[in-house]
């Protein structure tokens, strides 16, 4: 009789706990009502913006700073954006930085995976070359840009040249990172499931080290972006065609100040588009297939 009860507790028990197992994973795959997500992540940014174009208006308006030449209005660069548009040259502005820096980001992960992967996995490797991508890390990338202008002319290879030394050692050192991260345990049990050599790094090491890898990515990409624009800025050329970086050097060049700004914001917008497109969902995807999503 008592075994019977006890059986009896350990069946409800367990199910119990099987039905708080599937309450956990109904509530995760319950999408968000698209009024919270307006709430909670569009609405916040559009309510700052607004309150920023607020505030840059009151300064015109009231008269706080009156030089045009100095502070334009909201008006003014809106006016600016929209003349780039009418001739068909904005977009032509975005395109020119974002193809350069996509792909030049692109050549960055294919060096930066296996030297970080090398220096990662090899002691000889990492006490030789690991302090130095540590320094180059540090370095600034506006450094780059007169030897590569010296070593390659001016044209887009010295351009991609300056990405790949500002993206790789962050790319490198954000593998590193992430392997130093990985339990030994993971690695042992691979080995004895058989996923020695490259195809352990693939199906274990990889994998395990994914956060560390995309932290890097994302790190990667700013030092790309903001390597990018430093080159155009400094070397400019009718042959390099016209990118942000670009368009902001012709602005003070000319003392317009609606197309500095228009330059200011376009490199903005296109480091927050890059982020919400790419990294962001990246992010999400490595929390998620991890199980630390949380969801409030």
């Amino acid at each position: 009789m008592a075994s019977t009860e006890t059986k009896t507790t350990e069946r409800t028990g367990l199910a119990g706990i099987e039905a708080g197992l599937d309450a956990l994973e109904s509530t995760a795959a319950r999408r968000t009502p698209w009024r919270q997500t307006f709430t909670e992540k569009i609405l916040p940014p559009v309510i700052a913006v607004a309150v920023v174009l607020v505030v840059w208006q009151a300064l015109i308006s009231l008269k706080i700073v009156d030089d045009p030449t100095k502070l334009p209005s909201p008006g003014a660069v809106g006016d600016q954006f929209a003349e780039s548009w009418r001739k068909g040259e904005l977009l032509g502005y975005i395109w020119t930085s974002v193809s350069r820096g996509l792909l030049g980001f692109a050549f960055a992960l294919l060096i930066g995976t296996p030297l970080g992967l090398l220096v990662a996995r090899v002691k000889f490797v990492r006490a030789a070359i690991g302090p130095i991508l540590s320094g180059l890390q540090s370095l600034p990338s506006v450094a780059w840009v007169p030897p590569a202008v010296i070593w390659l002319g001016l044209n887009n290879s010295m351009m991609y040249a300056v990405i790949l030394l500002g993206a790789v050692p962050s790319i490198a050192n954000g593998l590193v990172s992430g392997v130093d991260q990985v339990p030994p345990l993971f690695l042992r049990a691979g080995r004895t499931m058989g996923a020695t050599g490259l195809k352990g790094v693939r199906h274990v090491l990889l994998p395990a080290a994914l956060p560390g890898y995309v932290a890097g990515m994302k790190q990667g990409w700013a030092f790309s972006w903001r390597s990018l624009m430093a080159a155009e800025i400094i070397a400019s050329f009718p042959d390099l065609g016209v990118g942000l970086g670009q368009l902001l050097e012709n602005g003070r060049n000319a003392l317009d100040m609606a197309m500095v700004f228009e330059a200011i914001l376009l490199i903005l917008f296109v480091g927050i588009a890059i982020d919400l497109l790419i990294f962001s969902p990246l992010e999400r995807w490595v929390l998620r297939s991890r199980g630390l999503l949380v969801k409030s």
